[in-house]
């Protein structure tokens, strides 16, 4: 048995999403013309209480086009310090929007409303002006922590009293709805723009949505066929992001228990742990990661070394029960 926990973007697709996807109606999206794009676009920006969704690949694109639309070059970006435009985007706001990136510390991936409202400074010919607030929900190198609706909106908040505009990077916003309790539009409620991802918890093979108020459409749209994501027939992805929604986004609640399981039965084994998880992500401290994943991949469970001393182990559609306890079984068998 093969058991991949590196990756919650590792699904495949379901037969009935390939069924979904070859039974989709399409056209040219370059020219508004695909319906199932147009169609999707406008569920979920009704669905996050928005005016306007753009589809896209992926959700670097769309955090990407989010910073462009948001500021001008020379401008600075504040985030926490482990946030994905940082970590995994190569580069990407200081080449495509000529930003700076100010890091500030967070827990567990999460800022403080206070430490946001400190390190905004004021007009000042030597600075960089700040111009965006970027915030992670999930935080995935914080441990796969969630941010209720009332942190994400004490975040806005302050960057607004601060004349900033606001992005949320919710590529795993379902899992923090779904933990939380709390509802999609509230999340969405207070930034300007934001930013989901199907092809992760939601198992799509690939898909984006970044949806903001109607002004943006236009710059969005543009800057996404700048950087290439112009698409044409592309309802064959967009059918499978729209059955994701709507048969995937419940199972999540799933992938959040047996994470749980998984992590209650690596700290009886006698494994160090770095904290009850949040959501689907599971991370464990050892001196030599990589050496560890290895041994695991030898015996058919696959993980990721984040660092030398840190393993991620990440629960999604496809790692049932039987797949859980291998992976678990395992976990004690490299052990002793």
């Amino acid at each position: 048995m093969l058991v991949d926990l590196r990756s919650d973007t590792l699904t495949r697709p379901t037969p009935a999403m390939r069924r979904a996807m070859a039974d989709a109606e399409v056209g040219d999206d370059v020219f508004g013309e695909d319906p199932t794009v147009n169609a999707l676009e406008v569920r979920v920006a009704a669905l996050l209480g928005k005016e306007s969704g753009l589809f896209v690949p992926t959700g670097t694109m769309a955090n990407q086009i989010a910073i462009r639309c948001l500021t001008e070059p020379g401008d600075e970006v504040i985030l926490e310090a482990d946030a994905h435009p940082f970590h995994y985007e190569a580069g990407g706001a200081a080449v495509i929007s000529g930003v700076t990136l100010r890091l500030l510390q967070g827990v567990r991936g999460v800022l403080d409303p206070e430490v946001v409202r400190q390190a905004v400074r004021p007009p000042n010919v030597h600075h960089a002006p700040a111009r965006l607030l970027s915030v992670e929900n999930t935080a995935n190198r914080g441990g796969g922590t969630v941010m209720g609706a009332d942190r994400t909106t004490a975040l806005a908040q302050v960057a607004q009293d601060a004349g900033l505009f606001t992005h949320l990077d919710g590529a795993r916003l379902w899992n923090a709805s779904v933990a939380s309790g709390d509802a999609l539009a509230d999340y969405a409620r207070p930034y300007d723009m934001l930013s989901v991802c199907f092809s992760k918890g939601l198992g799509a093979p690939v898909g984006s949505m970044l949806v903001g108020p109607r002004s943006l459409a236009e710059r969005a749209r543009r800057f996404r066929k700048m950087l290439g994501g112009g698409m044409r027939q592309v309802g064959v992805l967009a059918a499978a992001c729209d059955h994701a929604l709507t048969h995937h986004l419940p199972l999540l609640a799933a992938d959040h228990a047996r994470a749980r399981t998984l992590h209650d039965r690596l700290v009886d084994q006698g494994w160090t742990l770095e904290g009850p998880p949040q959501s689907n992500m599971v991370y464990l401290r050892f001196p030599d990661a990589p050496r560890l994943c290895e041994q695991l991949g030898a015996r058919g469970v696959r993980a990721i070394a984040l660092g030398w001393d840190r393993v991620r182990l990440v629960t999604h559609l496809d790692v049932d029960d039987a797949g859980l306890a291998h992976a678990i079984d395992t976990f004690r068998a490299v052990r002793t």
